[in-house]
């Protein structure tokens, strides 16, 4: 009695299963273009770190180098907040482009 329960049991799910497709992680893309210093100053701490380290990469690599110099990028990421704090329409893009000469 209690493996017919425990097999009708199993049938009923993968029966639910079958019916229901299945649960897909959600995908986030954000385009890191179109970031305001506004959205950057209202992120996260997490958030921030993250978008920041992006950013650095993306410059470092546009610039040919191959490594980070952790302390200017400390020092590169605190003038960019205090740029945006006076900046808050513009693109972040935008104002670091302005500030490396990179296009």
């Amino acid at each position: 009695m209690k493996s017919t329960r425990i097999r009708k049991f199993a049938l009923s799910l993968a029966f639910i299963g079958s019916i229901f497709p299945p649960i897909a992680q959600a995908q986030i893309i954000i385009d890191m273009t179109r970031i305001t210093c506004a959205d950057y100053l209202a992120m996260t701490p997490d958030q921030s770190r993250t978008f920041s380290a992006w950013m650095s990469g993306y410059f470092n690599q546009k610039s040919g180098y191959s490594w980070v110099d952790l302390s200017a990028e400390a020092r590169n990421v605190a003038n960019v907040k205090q740029w945006c704090t006076s900046n808050p329409g513009e693109l972040v893009m935008n104002g670091l482009q302005r500030a490396t000469g990179k296009q």
